[in-house]
């Protein structure tokens, strides 16, 4: 018996407003422009994608099983523009075909900061998934499936069972990611993407080059029942349907019929991902460096790979501990809000094979431009900053 394990990363960034060295009124995101967006995505798809996945799961009788991972961003967003997302979610959650996952409640690169605010993050979005969802996840996705042996030991101390990864062959070497390992020095499941089988859908589907275009449901699960292996990931982000591959494309009516013909074959059956961690390990996996699953290299570069890039992850480092030491929650806020993988993305110079997929998502004219304006607003927060503390001071001086 193969698994097969569909998870979907649900995650909406928000853009930040225009700000230069002139403007001083804390305003540091765009409102207007992340509800214009945020309710575009949820008409094209995070509402009818959810229709169509409760409609399978009843079709099916609930054979059809999924797994989600919404960001702390995403649902602010949802709840403040449009809670019908959410509650969509809700009744997916309650069939009990679906689990959710946990990560760092702002999408972030606190992992590469600093121990201490990555556990508060990843302890904030496990409070909102209970508070919201009544569900405590067992598996932990970190920001773009950044992952090293120091995020297992991370994630297995705030007690999860599993870490999601994923399966490149430059650490798996002659072993295939269709299977459960163990990370070194850690006994939590490592749970790893099957990226050649997860991109056919999320990057090449619409692709009228590509050799295998077009990509039909019964094509598909061809492909499925000649994996090799006990179980097959295929995780990909959830706007692939209705957002990246427009409905025009025909990437409804595939989901569509992919239960059914996946279903036709007596040795594949869907799973959560949950059902993945009674598999015992067939090995162990050696990362110590960082692994993502982003672009073409698979590390950091993508957020961390020119000089703007770490210039400005320095400064909002820097301010780490006057954040702390200050303890006003909306600054703080403000400043994790920052720490959004996004913006750095959106500073990315790297255009190789997939400078494409960079561009579609950058909100700027140039990463040059996503540079100025990030500091400019952070520069503004550090002067909120400072002149609270320094008004914290005064006061303590003259009482």
């Amino acid at each position: 018996m193969v698994k097969v394990c569909l998870y979907f990363q649900v995650h909406q960034p928000e853009r930040l407003a225009g700000y230069n060295v002139f403007r001083r009124d804390g305003k540091y995101f765009d409102d207007e422009r992340n509800k214009k967006i945020f309710l575009k995505v949820a008409k094209k798809c995070y509402l009818p994608t959810n229709k169509l996945i409760l409609k399978l799961i009843n079709e099916t009788k609930n054979a059809f099983k999924v797994s989600y991972s919404l960001t702390g961003i995403f649902i602010d967003q949802a709840l403040k523009y449009c809670p019908e997302v959410i509650e969509s979610f809700k009744e997916l959650v309650k069939t009990g075909c679906v689990d959710l996952l946990s990560e760092t409640y702002y999408h972030s690169l606190a992992f590469l900061m600093d121990e201490r605010e990555f556990r508060e993050q990843v302890n904030l979005h496990r409070t909102r998934i209970k508070s919201l969802f009544n569900y405590e996840p067992l598996v932990f996705r970190n920001t773009e499936a950044m992952y090293n042996n120091e995020l297992a030991r991370m994630a297995e101390q705030l007690g999860f069972k599993g870490v999601v990864a994923e399966g490149w062959h430059k650490y798996l070497e002659w072993r295939s990611p269709n299977y459960i390992y163990k990370p070194v020095k850690s006994n939590i499941r490592l749970l790893l993407r099957n990226y050649r089988l997860s991109d056919d859908i999320g990057f090449r589907f619409s692709l009228r080059d590509w050799s295998e275009f077009p990509l039909t449901a019964d094509k598909y699960a061809l492909w499925l029942s000649r994996v090799e292996g006990t179980n097959v990931n295929l995780f990909i982000d959830y706007e692939t349907f209705g957002e990246h591959q427009w409905t025009e494309t025909g990437i409804f009516e595939f989901l569509k019929y992919l239960p059914r013909e996946v279903l036709r074959y007596p040795h594949l059956n869907f799973v959560r991902i949950n059902e993945l961690l009674s598999e015992e390990p067939v090995g162990v996996i050696d990362i110590p460096d960082l692994l993502s699953w982003a672009d073409i290299d698979r590390d950091a570069s993508a957020w961390l790979g020119n000089e703007m890039q770490h210039n400005a992850f320095n400064k909002l480092k820097e301010l780490a501990g006057l954040v702390y030491s200050l303890g006003n929650a909306e600054l703080i806020d403000s400043w994790r809000r920052l720490q959004t993988s996004d913006h750095f993305y959106y500073m990315c110079t790297k255009w190789f094979a997939d400078g494409d997929v960079h561009k579609y998502f950058n909100a700027y004219e140039n990463p040059y431009d996503a540079y100025i304006n990030y500091m400019n607003i952070l520069q503004d927060l550090k002067r909120l900053i400072s002149n609270k503390l320094n008004a914290r001071g005064t006061r303590k001086t003259t009482s």
